[in-house]
């Protein structure tokens, strides 16, 4: 699939818009000026066509307008100034007539100013609006071909239309104005849209430098340089938060990859010492011929140390289920106290092999919500942890009770407890606060590990309380149905 530049569609967008904006600005103002400058023209028209209706109404139809030689073309345009507001109001009705003429109520002609060269007779649509007393206003082309605005004004004669006053100017002004806006408007449009491209062109480079700094660290990393870092101060806020975040993930990444590298390395020595032995006791057997018995003995140690690899692959194995995307689990309403009944009753003959008393103090609680068969085996895990550091004549107490609508479920020894520096490594993988007691008790220092694993798949937390000499408490919590949307 064929992908764009961000960087292009930012200016593709920025351009658009901008060309948008500018063409709806160019219609508006051309428009809104259009629309001023033909009022304006509508408005002299009306002005000057009621004074000369005055004028015809006080010459009660004998159309003797002021004479022309009251004053003269050519004077000087200085000299306006020096008229009084009058003689000026005069002039421009003069000036005005001599492009007016005067129709009856049928539209023919009765008088024609002097500049009134050809004229066309009047629509009867217009003819018919201006019998009813109305003012009529029409664009028309003159002759030779210059566009007009022109009036018909009704003059009424004891209440009845008896004459038509028509008066024009011509819109060469008007159509030279908004011709030169037009240009202008364009121009201006073409200047602004290549600053414009320039502008988010160099806009678009400049935002996405960060972006290209974060590609270029990102393509270099492998997982031998996972200790890199965007060093960068980013000119806006959302980048400066990405490359945090970047880097937050890159902190994440090295943990991960660092655990998963001593996981390797502490799975190679756990796995290389059974193997050891096992290759020890089947090279001292073929360095001679042995008896039964010694075949027997040596066979058996064999046995065990297969015992303990396939112990360790398991634990393995359900490590590696929970180290994916896909949840292993199949959630479900289970009864937490039954569940628990059912691991004690599965683990008495142990406890009473090794002189413990396992006791319980389950509460009523709700159904809770999770995988029967791995919550089993997580509960399997913690009393077997439990059992190998409680010695004999010691307690195992299991308690369970609803808390702030969880499940906490807790398994409380008497044995040594754990020392406070070890503590926060309960939970690694491998970990073994006292190295050769667990080797020796077959422990593979991951039982704590697929407890974590299995409960926070569940969404649950697990935690350890221990004090040195009077034993460790591990509490689970665990949804509840009413949480998670089931009813009991």
């Amino acid at each position: 699939m064929n992908m764009s530049s961000f960087r292009s569609h930012i200016q593709k967008v920025s351009l658009s818009l901008i060309a948008l904006l500018l063409l709806v600005f160019g219609v508006l103002l051309y428009t809104g000026l259009s629309l001023i400058l033909h009022r304006h023209v509508d408005a002299n028209l009306l002005a000057v066509a009621k004074a000369e209706a005055r004028e015809i109404e006080l010459t009660t139809g004998q159309f003797s307008f002021l004479p022309h030689n009251d004053y003269e073309e050519d004077e000087d345009e200085d000299n306006h100034g020096e008229l009084s507001e009058k003689d000026y109001e005069a002039h421009e009705i003069r000036e005005a007539i001599r492009s007016s003429l005067i129709r009856d109520a049928g539209g023919a002609v009765l008088w024609t100013g002097e500049n009134v060269v050809g004229f066309s007779p009047l629509a009867a649509t217009s003819l018919l609006e201006v019998g009813k007393g109305r003012t009529v206003y029409e664009a028309v082309q003159r002759p030779n071909g210059t566009p007009i605005r022109r009036i018909l004004l009704p003059i009424k004669v004891d209440g009845h239309v008896r004459y038509i006053l028509q008066t024009e100017q011509s819109l060469e002004f008007v159509k030279k104005t908004l011709r030169m806006l037009l240009l202008m408007l364009v121009g201006v449009s073409a200047s602004v849209l290549i600053l414009a491209w320039l502008g988010s062109r160099w806009l678009a480079q400049h935002a996405l430098s960060p972006v290209e700094l974060l590609s270029t660290t990102a393509s270099q990393i492998s997982g031998q340089t996972l200790g890199t870092r965007l060093s960068m101060t980013a000119p806006y806020e959302e980048f400066q938060r990405l490359a945090d975040s970047f880097n937050r993930m890159l902190d994440r990444l090295e943990k991960s990859f660092d655990a998963q590298r001593r996981f390797v390395a502490d799975a190679a020595h756990e796995l290389k010492t059974p193997l050891t032995a096992m290759k020890g006791n089947l090279e001292v057997i073929l360095q001679r011929a042995r008896s039964a018995e010694e075949y027997r003995e040596a066979i058996i140690a064999t046995l065990e140390s297969v015992d303990r690899l396939t112990t360790l692959t398991k634990s393995l194995l359900a490590l590696a289920k929970f180290s994916g995307d896909h949840s292993p689990l199949h959630l479900e309403p289970i009864s937490l106290q039954s569940l628990i009944q059912e691991v004690v009753s599965d683990l008495s003959i142990m406890a009473a092999d090794q002189n413990i008393v396992l006791h319980t103090e389950c509460e009523p609680v709700p159904l809770g919500l999770g995988d029967r068969i791995q919550l089993k085996q997580t509960l399997i895990n913690v009393l077997d942890n439990a059992f190998r550091h409680t010695p004999a004549g010691g307690t195992i107490t299991i308690r369970l009770k609803e808390d702030n609508g969880l499940a906490a479920l807790s398994v409380e020894d008497t044995g040594s407890g754990i020392a406070p520096q070890h503590l926060p490594h309960v939970f690694d993988r491998f970990y073994r606060a006292d190295e050769a007691r667990d080797r020796s008790s077959g422990g593979t220092g991951l039982g704590l590990a697929i407890v974590k694993e299995i409960i926070e798949a569940h969404d649950g937390q697990v935690r350890v309380d221990s004090e040195v000499g009077k034993g460790t408490t591990l509490t689970i919590r665990l949804p509840l149905t009413q949480k998670a949307g089931y009813t009991t």
